[in-house]
């Protein structure tokens, strides 16, 4: 599952904007505020991952951030919008650990590996993610579907230079993004989520046998 070629700037957490990948290096200190709104936003993770969003309530959510209920509404109006928040949090943080894995990768079989590797890494320390993505799509659909085409738009980017460096072969890089980006999250489950024994330990010939599926059925014939 590769990204885009240039990272996004990656620091202890640097306020979420939603634009494009923007290159690694300059990580700005956050600010008091920066910090109190990561640690709400890092809080509310967790209870939406713990338990469904009716469930989920502010009171808790400031309790674990360590901060009042008044100090919560300085930073989101509701609890829909904290919410919202964490699934691009989320979807962010997926996005810039991908894209520094596959940065500097000599080719587009080279970047699948490590964009598989790196999306299993990061299940196995955001298993709540499946939770609260899939919590999306009745909470607010919108971000659940933003969530997602965040993700392929990257992915399309990659193989349609792939495809146009011909290690790939021509087909409808959106139709293939979706495809792999299905195959990832479905294997995560099963290898990360359900087999307690293996959370944080994808096994090797698991990764092994998806990418040489991946190979035989997307890379040219020699």
């Amino acid at each position: 599952m590769a990204k885009r070629d240039t990272a996004e700037a990656h620091g202890t957490r640097l306020p979420n904007t939603d634009g494009d990948d923007a290159p690694n290096g300059n990580f700005p200190r956050l600010t008091k505020g920066e910090r109190t709104r990561a640690r709400l936003v890092d809080a509310a993770e967790q209870v939406f991952g713990e338990g469904t969003y009716d469930d989920a309530s502010i009171v808790e959510i400031t309790r674990r951030a360590g901060v009042s209920q008044g100090t919560f509404y300085l930073y989101f109006p509701s609890k829909l919008d904290i919410f919202r928040e964490v699934v691009r949090d989320l979807g962010h943080q997926l996005r810039t650990r991908l894209a520094l894995a596959v940065e500097g990768a000599g080719d587009r079989a080279e970047m699948e590996r490590r964009g598989f590797e790196a999306f299993f890494a990061f299940i196995a320390e955001h298993p709540e993610l499946y939770r609260i993505i899939r919590q999306s799509e009745f909470v607010d659909r919108d971000s659940y579907r933003a969530h997602y085409e965040r993700m392929a738009a990257g992915y399309v980017e990659g193989l349609s230079k792939a495809m146009a460096a011909g290690q790939v072969r021509d087909l409808d890089p959106e139709a293939v993004a979706y495809c792999l980006m299905g195959l990832a999250e479905i294997i995560g489950m099963r290898w990360i989520l359900w087999d307690a024994d293996g959370v944080g330990k994808m096994p090797k010939h698991v990764i092994d046998s998806i990418l040489d599926f991946i190979y035989r059925g997307l890379l040219p014939s020699p």
